[in-house]
């Protein structure tokens, strides 16, 4: 595990290879919708593949405040890029490194801390997305291999992943206990991943359906115990919703400061966008949902790292992060006025990589009913 300033220098050396090697190509993949292999060659030889995977399988061993810091860093540069890596390192690794054994660490690991090996976490189905407890996806064990039978759709890294976690229903007559996780490769028969979806923004960050159809999994591909896949699903889910906040704190951080920027050189009217005190206001009150949101997903990393179950913490964090980013990439492209509309600025990018925050990892709405839920329990 990494020391405190440990993690402060990993993140200042991922700040420079952001600058130096990824900003610069960021316009080529979001008009091409791909991720340059050298620019994943370069990922890889500097760790990101194996930010959250333990030391003694060839990963740097973050925590989840190391990982949550490192997300902030990642939220400045093009966000295709930003969910390759967090994705590969958070819901898609961590269940391994929870769950898995030594057999499945040793074989899996290794080559994902590498980026040998890129992962994805398949749980959403056309009927289940914000209710994992709607999966129809079945697994079916015969002799000492399991079939599985169905379809995931938007999955995040899927076209280019060689490791999927899916999570599946193996009890039918148990609800949400009846749901397993596995481990599958790509090379298994009857596994087949679909086109590359075209999205409104996350360009360059693939998304398709995976199809499973009478798909043999070997027994030892079940990860952890039969029915403990919704339970996993959940803890996985609530650590990457503060690890998302983070990353919406450091889109924020970015849209600020371009928009402070913009200000202090743009004149309309005889003067300064800075000196026109409705523009100061906005741009105050975009500083203020940064921090807000910036705190409350602090608390949530804390709770979490205590061992506490956290879910209420992570859903607040998640919901302000979120929300917050809408509204200041909104204020970041009035501020800008037309330039913020052009793709030149690059804001109107980050405007529209910022609305699928709202929606993945658990809606807003979701989000509310968890936080609701905890204050009428009691």
């Amino acid at each position: 595990m990494q020391t405190t300033s440990e993690v402060h220098a990993l993140c200042d050396e991922v700040r420079r290879f952001l600058v130096k090697e990824v900003d610069p190509l960021s316009r080529w993949i979001e008009e091409n919708d791909a991720m340059p292999d050298d620019l994943v060659h370069k990922a890889r030889a500097l760790g990101l593949f194996g930010l959250t995977i333990p030391e003694q399988y060839g990963g740097l061993g973050l925590d989840l405040a190391g990982k949550c810091a490192i997300e902030e860093v990642m939220g400045q540069t093009n966000y295709g890029f930003a969910t390759l890596i967090g994705n590969h390192t958070g819901i898609s690794t961590t269940g391994i490194v929870a769950l898995g054994n030594d057999a499945q660490k040793n074989k899996y690991l290794p080559r994902m801390a590498t980026g040998e090996w890129v992962g994805c976490f398949a749980l959403t189905e056309a009927q289940a997305g914000s209710d994992p407890s709607a999966l129809r996806t079945t697994a079916v064990k015969q002799g000492d291999r399991y079939i599985i039978n169905g379809e995931k759709i938007y999955i995040t890294n899927a076209p280019v992943a060689n490791v999927f976690t899916a999570m599946v229903v193996t009890d039918k007559t148990k609800g949400i206990k009846g749901i397993s996780a596995f481990i599958l490769e790509r090379g298994f028969k009857g596994l087949t991943v679909g086109r590359n979806e075209l999205k409104m923004g996350m360009h360059g960050c693939t998304t398709a359906p995976v199809v499973f159809q009478d798909c043999e999994v070997p027994a030892e591909n079940l990860l952890g115990d039969e029915g403990m896949g919704y339970v996993q699903a959940l803890k996985t889910l609530t650590q990457g919703r503060v690890t998302l906040a983070s990353r919406c704190v450091g889109m924020m951080d970015k849209l600020i400061a371009k928009s402070a920027e913009y200000m202090k050189v743009r004149s309309q009217g005889g003067k300064l966008l800075a000196d026109y005190q409705g523009l100061q206001w906005m741009l105050a009150d975009m500083a203020v949902q940064r921090d807000a949101a910036r705190l409350l997903t602090a608390r949530g990393i804390e709770t979490l790292m205590r061992g506490e179950r956290g879910s209420l913490e992570a859903a607040m964090a998640k919901l302000c992060a979120t929300e917050a980013l809408g509204k200041v990439a909104d204020a970041a492209v009035q501020i800008h006025g037309g330039m913020g509309y052009m793709r030149e600025a690059g804001i109107e990018t980050t405007f529209r990589d910022a609305r699928i925050t709202r929606i993945y990892e658990g809606t807003s709405e979701i989000q509310r009913n968890i936080i609701a839920g905890q204050l009428l329990k009691d």
